[in-house]
């Protein structure tokens, strides 16, 4: 290996060796990621998981790359067309572009035109054009080559056929092809038109229709769309570049000498190699490397969305009613108890008829007595609103003003209810049943829930079917398992479905869990975990700091502190001279702990802050408190809306244009970036996130398109915006672009 990856790594990712190293063989050794970041701070200079990820991903880049350069030289070198100068550049290569590049002229490939020019021994001639003479005549050259009987009968043909070979070797130089690349790169334009004869069309790619962007400049939401609207044989697009300066440019590259006999054809064929085979071979590169990085892009945001949906706040251990609201097939209503468990369901009507509504608050009332609830959570789905507002009206005419009524995002509920997971729960009950459960659950702990869901059904994703679907999954996987292992997880209650992301555990080992702790009753304590058939030592170790037996056998069992570190703990408790339970939670304890008394040689002091930071507070949620929203009575659906309308909604999607809002009304409100803050915002990320809550103001409704542009700009700051000036505007409150991202 020419490269030395360690080096390599701490140059580009600006980490110190001593980290890469130990992150590498961590991970060579069959660690987990989470256990890593949390468990071995002190060997990887305390490296988040993010910079953990990044060292995985480039050191794996780099294999990769080193079997490719393997292959490339043993073909080259089988071919006989090794040299020491070429066989340095592919060792010394960092890029797989550029690798390819190199072995290009020597790759095999079908019978080209320049290879049958080849054939009939006009390759010798080529070589003289690409040598630029200063003497000689082409056409008298050119005639020796003449031979009927194999097909090449006029100088004419020896010459098409000279500047075929001329053409084909000037496309797989690599200096050239990394010229042109970069061409593309810098100075190309994406241009897009809509497609002849549906110029007078409406559709949400208008903005599209006639544009242009650089490569270099385009966000990954409107080149996206673009291709969108391609697929969709609305638009065309393609790049375009500066194409007489790039032929000039490879003139000089080839070494063109205007003063030749010869540099007409040399110059004709530098034209043929950029019309035939650099423009469109590099054309087609840079639009994949457009979408991969545009891919990449858009994954981040799901990504990011789909860690605080994750995380959201949850309501805890509280007996809940969760309500599955439907207007012509009635409200699913199902009880479930503190530990999550489906007790009770019942179906009500209460939009048919007065009778029906009667019927339905009896109904409900009975539920409420029956099984008190902390709260009721009401999907926000078609007849969420007027669901809460009938559960209202039961409240009142009950006089129930302590039990919580709550909007429950449903994203998702109705795929749950139809998967694997859902018919292995609850083979007896309806899907409709297991929707209502769904919304009830993820109301007590979201993160629980909605690890049972694909996450591409949870709402928050941008061109989630668009974008390159392994990369999305494998990255997606990555955020379940960093909030999953984040939180934590009980060990006693957790479904299969959870328990599968945690660290070193697994689908697999998950159903085993369960199925143990269903025969052989609650895990008393972590140690217990040893008892489930094929849970060795290594899988204990990575998966015992994540799991949580609350008033375990041992005090520490319902904390993140790992069991490889109860002995420090306990000694700590002896110097104390106090026993561990009275040490546990006690901060006026827990502050004399001296902590550099405690440092060894695996033992640091980042591991020592953690495991008294679980002291002080053991087991603790990481995620925020839980905060009712409460929309607007008098706003229920987008007809209500009326300009200049004061609401508050709770972020349900963030894109990289702007942000979607609920507001109550059925129907999302859309935010441009523009109207995010009063500063200027690069990136919706840097003020918002799914789940936070706004205060925003009604800019535009259009009630026919379902559209609400909303602002969160103060009214001031927005009467100096307009105040400097006109922006153009394709309508009042929109931008086309946007809804062509949906």
């Amino acid at each position: 290996m020419a490269i030395d990856p360690f080096k390599f790594l701490v140059e580009e990712l600006e980490l110190p060796l001593e980290s890469i190293q130990a992150v590498i063989k961590l991970l060579t050794e069959g660690n987990t990621i989470p256990f890593i970041s949390r468990y071995r701070k002190e060997a990887t200079g305390n490296l988040n998981e993010v910079q953990i990820r990044a060292i995985q991903e480039r050191y794996n880049y780099l294999l990769e790359l080193e079997e490719r350069k393997k292959s490339i030289i043993e073909s080259i070198e089988l071919q006989g067309k090794m040299t020491d100068s070429l066989k340095i550049q592919i060792q010394n290569c960092i890029s797989k572009a550029i690798l390819e590049d190199l072995y290009l002229p020597y790759k095999l490939k079908k019978r080209t035109k320049a290879a049958i020019a080849k054939e009939k021994g006009l390759e010798p001639f080529a070589l003289r054009i690409m040598e630029q003479p200063i003497v000689g005549h082409p056409c008298e050259e050119a005639a020796v080559y003449i031979n009927a009987k194999i097909g090449v009968s006029s100088i004419e043909e020896v010459l098409a056929g000279a500047l075929d070979i001329v053409a084909d070797s000037i496309a797989t130089t690599p200096e050239v092809r990394a010229y042109v690349r970069e061409c593309f790169e810098n100075d190309g334009v994406v241009v897009s038109k809509v497609v002849e004869g549906k110029e007078s069309v409406a559709s949400k790619y208008e903005a599209y229709y006639f544009f242009q962007e650089k490569v270099s400049k385009i966000p990954s939401h409107r080149y996206l769309a673009i291709r969108r609207g391609e697929k969709e044989e609305i638009l065309n697009f393609h790049i375009e570049v500066p194409e007489e300066n790039i032929r000039n440019s490879i003139k000089s590259i080839i070494k063109y000498n205007p003063c030749s006999p010869f540099a007409e054809f040399l110059e004709k064929g530098v034209a043929q190699a950029f019309k035939r085979y650099l423009y469109p071979s590099v054309e087609t590169e840079i639009r994949v490397q457009l979408k991969m990085q545009s891919d990449r892009a858009a994954i981040e945001v799901f990504a990011e969305n789909l860690r605080h949906r994750l995380l959201d706040a949850p309501l805890g251990s509280k007996v809940v009613i969760g309500i599955d609201p439907g207007f012509r097939t009635g409200c699913k209503c199902v009880v479930i108890d503190e530990t999550g468990k489906f007790i009770d369901y019942k179906t009500i009507y209460p939009f048919q008829s007065n009778t029906a509504k009667e019927q339905a608050q009896k109904i409900l009332w009975q539920m409420i007595s029956t099984y008190p609830p902390y709260a009721i959570g009401v999907g926000n789905g078609t007849a969420g609103r007027e669901t809460e507002a009938f559960v209202q009206e039961v409240f009142t005419k009950n006089n129930l003003s302590k039990i919580i009524l709550l909007a429950v995002n449903e994203a998702g509920a109705s795929v749950y209810s139809a998967s694997d997971i859902a018919r292995e729960e609850f083979p007896e009950l309806d899907v409709t049943i297991r929707g209502a459960i769904s919304i009830a659950r993820r109301l007590q702990d979201p993160l629980a829930e909605l690890v049972k869901v694909d996450p591409q059904a949870i709402g928050v994703g941008q061109y989630q079917h668009d974008v390159h679907q392994p990369l999305l999954k494998d990255k997606l996987h990555e955020v379940v398992e960093s909030c999953v292992n984040h939180v934590g997880v009980e060990l006693n209650t957790a479904s299969a479905a959870l328990l599968s992301y945690v660290a070193g555990i697994g689908p697999q080992m998950a159903l085993k869990i369960v199925k143990h702790r269903e025969a052989q009753g609650p895990f008393k304590g972590r140690k217990d975990l040893k008892n489930v058939p094929g849970f060795g030592a290594r899988t204990f170790e990575q998966s015992a700091g994540f799991l949580r037996v609350r008033a375990g056998e041992h005090p520490l069992d319902g904390s993140a502190v790992h069991p490889e570190r109860y002995e420090v703990v306990e000694h700590i408790a002896k110097d104390m001279g106090v026993p561990l339970n009275a040490l546990i939670g006690n901060e006026n304890y827990i502050h004399k702990i001296e902590i550099k008394r405690y440092i060894s040689g695996s033992l640091g002091e980042p591991t020592l802050k953690d495991i008294i930071a679980e002291l002080q507070k053991p087991g603790r949620d990481p995620r925020q408190s839980f905060e009712k929203l409460q929309f607007r009575h008098d706003v229920n659906a987008i007809q209500d809306l009326k300009e200049g309308m004061i609401l508050e909604g709770i972020v349900t999607n963030v894109a990289a244009f702007g942000v979607f809002i609920d507001i109550g009304v059925h129907q999302d409100g859309f935010i441009h970036i523009s109207e995010l803050a009063d500063r200027y915002v690069k990136d919706p990320s840097e003020v918002v996130h799914v789940g936070k809550r706004l205060k925003v103001r009604v800019l535009a409704v259009e009630v026919d398109r379902k559209r609400i542009s909303l602002t969160a700009r103060t009214v001031e700051a927005n009467k100096a915006k307009k105040e400097k000036g006109p922006v153009k505007k394709e309508k009042k409150g929109f931008s086309a672009s946007p809804f062509a991202n949906l």
